[in-house]
């Protein structure tokens, strides 16, 4: 079925010129819009980098749960432990001595050596100035002959006097005797002799000085002889006993081990002498004594050295560190690791400890692990 349009409708026909006239007009501007959009496309783009950037996306790490932390796991081992105690000290002679005057408040006269002298038995050392003793004992000596003439003369009338009376002149002339002989002793103290051979390895006072009775005047000793004299606390020394064996670290000589020879009998003088009373002059009595054998020719009296005494000694002991003894009440124990990762409490028995491991006696065996505090 067809339609047909009423012709008064349709739209007057064009002739093809101008079809063709207005199809040129076109094209030109068809042109020029597609220049102008090229032209803008570069203020665009150029629009655009203006504008603010974009935030990056933040990167979120995975959160980590916090982990509880493990405590430390110790393995039980075997060593050598000792317990000792360690004191300083110095290298003296076996054979030494401390020169001092009896005389109290008198000047050295003369010095007869200085530091460094060898000298023999019976050596004059040192002398103190006793001229006002000498005048006074010539006065005594004359006035004892005349004493002596007049006992004599006593003697020759002894029977046809009273016994008590003789008796009283006698015992007079006794007590002046005597004084006579405890001033010539005075004297002869004046005179400070060696009493053995030896160095003279201190000399404390100078000719013309003053020195109290009992003041250190020199010392002298036989440096082929010598022993380590070690101080150390009371309390320590009632730990060591003679034999023990002693770690020796002595200066210019190296590491020596000794044995422990004789304790200190008397105390040490630790700071100064009471007032008034005299200075005592050093003993070998007063130090832990260490006999040392085989020393170097470095080795010489008064080299200080430090000393440790071993109390005990145990060969392949096992240990644990201290961080792994557990205690309750009167109850010690530790917490044993298994194979299988779990862990259980173990009774032990404890030995001896140092500032590092205790000495497990009963409860554990070499190689397995404990855990610590």
């Amino acid at each position: 079925m067809s339609m047909k349009w009423p012709t008064g409708f349709l739209p007057p026909s064009e002739p093809k010129e101008d079809r063709r006239f207005r199809a040129g007009r076109k094209a030109p501007f068809a042109v020029r819009s597609a220049l102008a959009v090229l032209l803008a496309l570069p203020l665009l783009l150029a629009g655009c980098s203006l504008l603010p950037d974009e935030p990056e996306e933040e990167y979120l790490e995975d959160i980590a749960l916090p982990q509880i932390s493990k405590k430390p796991e110790y393995e039980v081992t075997t060593q050598t432990l000792e317990t000792t105690v360690t004191g300083s000290g110095r290298l003296l002679s076996t054979q030494e001595t401390t020169l001092y005057f009896t005389l109290d408040n008198r000047r050295i006269k003369r010095l007869y050596v200085m530091p460094g002298d060898w000298v023999e038995a019976g050596q004059p050392v040192a002398e103190l100035d006793v001229d006002d003793l000498r005048n006074q004992l010539r006065m005594q000596r004359l006035a004892f002959q005349k004493e002596e003439l007049a006992m004599k003369e006593l003697l020759r009338r002894r029977d046809e006097m009273d016994p008590v009376e003789f008796e009283t002149q006698r015992i007079q002339f006794e007590e002046k005797r005597q004084a006579l002989v405890d001033l010539e002793e005075q004297i002869a103290q004046a005179v400070l002799t060696a009493p053995f051979a030896g160095t003279v390895v201190s000399l404390s006072v100078q000719e013309g000085g003053q020195v109290k009775a009992y003041d250190p005047v020199a010392v002298i000793a036989n440096a082929r002889e010598l022993i380590a004299a070690v101080s150390l606390s009371s309390s320590d020394v009632n730990k060591v006993a003679p034999g023990m064996e002693v770690r020796l670290n002595i200066n210019n000589v190296g590491e020596r081990m000794g044995v422990v020879k004789a304790l200190p009998t008397s105390q040490q003088n630790s700071g100064g002498w009471p007032w008034g009373q005299p200075q005592q002059p050093d003993r070998l009595d007063q130090y832990l004594l260490v006999e040392v054998k085989d020393l170097p020719d470095t080795a010489q009296r008064g080299t200080p050295l430090t000393a440790t005494v071993i109390l005990n000694r145990k060969e392949n002991a096992v240990v644990i560190p201290l961080a792994a003894l557990r205690t309750i009440g009167t109850r010690t124990y530790v917490q044993v690791v298994e194979p299988d990762g779990t862990k259980r409490e173990v009774d032990v028995r404890v030995g001896q400890q140092t500032s590092t491991v205790a000495e497990i006696l009963e409860g554990l065996v070499p190689g397995q692990k404990v855990v610590g505090r």
